[in-house]
């Protein structure tokens, strides 16, 4: 057996397992699943997250819609508007939801102050006469305005908690509206 012989020998079983060609899709696939498992989790994560977005949108834009409705409204009646808002979130946690619904005065001059404002909590936070910021394409003159602002936490799943920033698995989704009186020239609250 001359040295060609020996060598050809001993390199067969190492050509049959360069050409082997078993179990190739088994370690491709090995390799691509963590990568196609995060962006499943990933396009999960923003689809809930969407859609915890768009009822933040519609619970701000539907108070608001109610208390534009009316020609004066009370502590009693603000106080059933989260109840509106956590119905709007169903079937979605509604826990840790802030409300604020502020009457917003216009002068002659445009010069935007608050009329009255509510709090979930049932303060006041913004102080009767104090300065508002109004969008400029709804400043009109001697107008009334009603304002809602609503903030939900929304907790991110985390599946690569590892991957995100420290404290970044938590955010806060919050939306503000503006309306316009529909049955009078303004919404009064007695009583806020």
């Amino acid at each position: 057996m001359g040295l060609k012989e020996l060598r050809a020998k001993l390199c067969a079983p190492l050509r049959r397992f360069v050409r082997d060609e078993k179990g190739v899709g088994a370690i491709e696939f090995a390799i691509l699943f963590p990568v196609l498992l995060m962006l499943y989790l990933g396009a999960f994560e923003l689809t809930i997250a969407l859609s915890v977005e768009k009822r933040a949108s519609r619970s701000a834009g539907s108070i608001a819609d109610i208390v534009t409705q009316q020609s004066s409204v009370s502590k009693t009646v603000l106080a059933t508007m989260p109840s509106v808002a956590s119905a709007i979130f169903t079937p979605y946690d509604a826990t840790g939801l802030t409300l604020k619904i502020t009457g917003i005065q216009l002068d002659a001059s445009g010069n935007a102050t608050v009329a009255w404002s509510w709090a979930q909590d049932g303060s006041k936070p913004y102080s009767t006469g104090s300065a508002v910021t109004v969008p400029s394409d709804i400043d009109l003159p001697s107008t009334f305005l009603v304002r809602t602002e609503l903030a939900i936490p929304y907790q991110l799943i985390s599946f690569g908690s590892d991957f995100l920033p420290a404290g970044s698995s938590q955010i806060t989704i919050s939306r503000e509206y503006f309306y316009r009186p529909r049955t009078d020239t303004s919404v009064t609250c007695s009583d806020c």
